[in-house]
């Protein structure tokens, strides 16, 4: 796991396209998911990789031996009501999806905001992703009982909002003081889950 760089925006944006065309298949119009273009979603990752990341965002990698594999979008919470940190989205490309490398990303991913100060994160996720939805609850995820309804991208896309403590594990940069993720630094296996997106971004 490693800060993105501009030249991953390739790979990043087919992981993100691959990404939501297997998990949300079913849930989605077929026709938009087949009109995703991997192309036009790198350029708009490089993009943002060649400028600059917003206060207090990361943008982490994952990579295997056979390049990268997905990525991970933390920062500031955008709720207004919450000061906390947010778990942007997670996307793995579908065939290693349930070998826990996206178990692996989110540990590294909720470390960062907790360098931010935050002590909890949130995250947003398909009402009806129950594949999802079981992943986060394994590591620690919680119903918060927020809920709403997305129609950005024409259709309606009913969320559940999710809220999970962050890592002792990373530093706090007010205090020092270590925190830690439940499953990180080898407290316990980590859990098997479908590393799916967190929602449609």
């Amino acid at each position: 796991m490693r800060a993105a760089l501009p030249d991953d925006a390739e790979r990043i944006g087919l992981a993100h396209v691959r990404s939501w065309q297997a998990a949300y298949a079913g849930h989605f119009p077929q026709e938009f998911l087949d009109g995703l273009d991997p192309a036009r979603r790198a350029e708009g990752w490089r993009r943002r990789l060649e400028g600059s990341l917003p206060d207090r965002e990361a943008l982490l990698v994952a990579e295997t031996s056979t390049g990268i594999a997905g990525f991970a979008s933390v920062g500031p919470c955008r709720d207004d009501e919450i000061g906390a940190g947010g778990l942007y989205a997670i996307y793995l490309l579908p065939e290693v999806w349930g070998h826990g490398l996206g178990r692996q990303l989110m540990v590294a991913s909720l470390e960062a905001p907790g360098r931010f100060d935050f002590d909890e994160a949130t995250l947003w996720v398909l009402t009806g992703n129950g594949r999802a939805r079981r992943f986060y609850e394994a590591g620690g995820w919680q119903v918060d009982g927020a809920t709403k309804v997305d129609e950005g991208p024409g259709f309606p896309i009913a969320e559940v909002r999710y809220r999970v403590a962050l890592p002792e594990g990373a530093p706090c940069a007010a205090t020092g003081s270590p925190r830690r993720w439940p499953g990180a630094h080898g407290s316990r296996q980590p859990a098997r889950g479908p590393d799916l997106p967190t929602r449609l971004r």
